[in-house]
């Protein structure tokens, strides 16, 4: 499913108008007969009480079509109009013609006094305020209003909203100073990045997505950049296959005192469906991780004073990468400056597949010009502190524009990037972006950004290509959180769940499709 920024929508709108004969009227039409069907499944009556709140603009005209929808079906509806009515125009201009000579009541709003007791009165409200339409923070009557709305919701009136929660940026996801929290929400043509990414996608409950009779030509265009992560079928196991078969991948990783993240990324690779996990880390820490993993094939290292891996064993490691299918590098690897030029070194010779995280990322940072001449696929899966040193630019304004500055760093830096998170983003040199909808807030613990990079070279392992790896492995790793997130708790899950749940995971996908998650429904 693509995922388009508002702009995108416009011309969207403007091209099914102007190619396809699909007229402003009709589209509008269109996403209020949706909504209504929608409210009727999920609410299964409509012989309710229905406060409208619609705003000044199109958003507006779709909820004065879901009004006439309604009342026409014996639903007591009540519509608020928020701004000056004078001001519409088109077919919103229109729609509000038709419910006034149905006589169903209208009302504009000036002070929150006059809808307040409406609100708390009704069975449901409908969200029609501002749409994608949104450019500033909300204040005055909106703001308040708004604030209403969520009130009534917490003293238990269902909320909808029509194409995104009013108060949600439908390009950034970033509450613009309050937003509505909806039940569920329609959404038009195609779901904004403010339905998918967070904090927007907290806000608008379930999602239905209704394509408001858009050819599939046009809602499935490669100049539309942004999709959401679907899974891709796993590929079968070979029968008369051996371990070298399923992936044959070098992890260098650990120092003194870093023993979890080596293990959970050499480990990870094996719960995962992985063949070979070779693990090149400090000699002295080998003893502590092979208790935990024997299955784990150990290349001791040299070490520095502090118990890092020493550059003396470079020329080793070049020899071994030779051999090997892909190579992970920087799980607990440690800041040491030794042990840092080691990576550069690694980065810039190695002519294979190569996924950077942790320490490796601090020290690809230095000298970002190593990635841009790598001929092989180069990953690199930073969480927001390591993308600030990738870019330079703050925490803060990368959550405020995660997709341009992905798309844009991804195509310098020639990389696939997986900025982790909630609904963590996939970004392909191409500009390419798929959002992942797997996941949940418990895995954010130490280690889990660990068991992730072993599920991606598991991927590339049995079969996937890299970007394919790329997508299945952070598919999968937020899968099995999930899964433990069911039976452990979100307050309660570790990077060991997370790796052990990754079989259930695959099985899970394996079995049925039908039994994965849904995140939206078409309508």
């Amino acid at each position: 499913m693509k995922v388009c920024r508002v702009e995108e929508m416009r011309k969207l709108d403007k091209t099914a108008s102007e190619r396809f004969g699909i007229k402003e009227e009709l589209l509008m039409e269109n996403a209020g007969e949706a909504s209504y069907f929608a409210i009727l499944k999920e609410l299964k009556d409509t012989k309710k009480r229905f406060v409208i709140c619609c705003g000044g603009g199109n958003n507006g005209g779709d909820g004065f079509v879901v009004a006439r929808k309604l009342f026409s079906n014996n639903a007591k509806v009540k519509v608020f109009i928020l701004g000056d009515p004078d001001k519409y125009a088109g077919a919103a201009r229109m729609n509000l013609n038709i419910i006034k000579k149905l006589s169903i009541p209208i009302k504009r709003v000036e002070s929150e006094k006059e809808i307040k007791h409406e609100l708390f009165h009704s069975d449901v409200v409908v969200d029609a305020i501002f749409g994608t339409g949104l450019s500033r923070e909300v204040g005055g009557i909106y703001k308040q209003v708004i604030d209403l709305i969520n009130e009534s919701r917490e003293k238990g009136k269902q909320v909808v909203s029509l194409d995104i929660p009013s108060g949600v940026s439908g390009d950034t996801a970033q509450i613009m100073g309050t937003a509505v929290r909806a039940d569920f929400t329609i959404t038009f043509g195609l779901p904004k990045l403010g339905n998918v990414l967070y904090p927007g996608y907290e806000h608008g409950g379930k999602l239905y997505i209704t394509h408001i009779s858009f050819p599939p030509s046009l809602y499935s265009s490669e100049e539309l950049l942004c999709q959401i992560n679907e899974p891709i079928s796993l590929p079968k196991r070979e029968r008369t296959g051996h371990k070298g078969s399923f992936g044959d991948v070098l992890f260098i990783a650990g120092a003194k005192s870093y023993f979890g993240a080596p293990f959970l990324s050499a480990h990870s690779f094996l719960k995962a469906g992985g063949g070979y996990s070779r693990l090149a880390a400090p000699e002295s820490i080998v003893p502590f991780i092979a208790s935990l993993g024997p299955e784990i094939v150990f290349v001791p290292q040299k070490e520095t004073e502090q118990g890092s891996i020493s550059f003396a064993n470079l020329q080793s490691l070049l020899q071994l990468a030779e051999k090997v299918d892909m190579l992970v590098i920087g799980p607990g690897l440690s800041l040491n400056e030794e042990t840092q030029r080691v990576v550069l070194e690694i980065v810039e010779k190695v002519e294979k597949p190569i996924l950077i995280d942790g320490d490796g990322i601090t020290a690809i940072s230095k000298d970002k010009n190593i990635l841009k001449k790598r001929k092989a696929e180069t990953i690199i899966t930073p969480h927001p502190g390591e993308m600030q040193r990738i870019t330079g630019v703050s925490i803060p304004e990368i959550n405020k524009n995660k997709i341009d500055i992905l798309q844009n760093t991804c195509s310098e830096l020639n990389s696939i990037i997986v900025l982790k998170g909630a609904h963590s983003l996939i970004g392909f040199p191409d500009k390419k972006v798929y959002i992942n909808m797997t996941g949940n807030p418990g895995m954010a613990t130490a280690g889990s950004g660990d068991v992730l990079t072993g599920t991606i070279s598991a991927m590339f392992g049995i079969g996937f290509s890299i970007p394919e790896a790329v997508r299945m492995g952070v598919f999968l790793h937020g899968l099995a959180g999930d899964i433990a997130a069911k039976q452990k708790g979100e307050d309660g899950i570790t990077a060991v769940d997370i790796s052990e749940f990754l079989p259930e995971a695959i099985k899970m996908l394996r079995e049925s499709t039908e039994k994965l998650p849904s995140y939206y429904e078409i309508i």
